[in-house]
């Protein structure tokens, strides 16, 4: 059975994608928003639903993909949002150094922001039926182009990309960042539709 794609992360499954989102981003991220039961919280309180495509199969969420739109991106979380998970000192340096990472709309370009697959569910082909929804999804907004950014350590997910189309066209060096998110640069990669 191939999973169900749905624009949106219904209700029920919204802690478990704060979690898949998490499992997936927790090597870059988990020096910032760890440690895992505070950065649960804080996903679970900043998703946005409207901003994804789930992967479901009988009513289990497989997969994720969010996306970016000027109204904001899947995991976009404000100063409020982390002082009242991390408090008033600890939300100021994870602020600082989120912000470091930047928050970039494209208006040229539909954004992806982050593709997550469960463990389980991993080479049954979620991930490429995500990246199509994200392109079937940017084809209707009227998008001729679909760019993601994957960091150096990913190289599975770089693979499945390049598989699916996307060619490299910049590389982000982090400089002493690496130190903070686990790694060292970030690849942009572009999707012509």
């Amino acid at each position: 059975m191939s999973p169900r794609l749905t624009l949106g992360i219904a209700p029920q499954h919204r802690a478990e994608a704060a979690r898949l989102y998490w499992q997936a981003f927790s090597d870059k991220l988990g020096r910032v928003l760890g440690p895992e039961p505070q950065a649960l919280a804080y996903l679970d309180r900043v998703i946005r639903a409207d901003h994804a495509i789930g992967a479901v199969e009988s009513d289990r969420l497989l997969g994720l993909a969010g996306f970016k739109s000027p109204a904001g991106g899947f995991a976009d979380g404000k100063w409020s949002d982390l002082r009242a998970i991390y408090g008033l000192t600890g939300g100021a340096w994870r602020l600082a150094l989120l912000a470091a990472l930047g928050n970039e709309v494209d208006n040229r370009r539909f954004l992806v922001d982050g593709i997550c697959v469960a463990e389980a569910a991993r080479g049954r082909g979620v991930g490429s039926a995500l990246i199509e929804g994200l392109c079937d999804l940017a084809r209707q907004r009227g998008y001729d182009e679909v760019r993601l950014e994957v960091v150096d350590t990913n190289t599975r997910a770089r693979a499945l990309y390049a598989r699916r189309g996307f060619r490299g066209t910049a590389v982000m060096r982090l400089g002493l960042l690496r130190h903070a998110f686990g790694f060292t640069a970030a690849e942009t990669m572009i999707r012509r539709l």
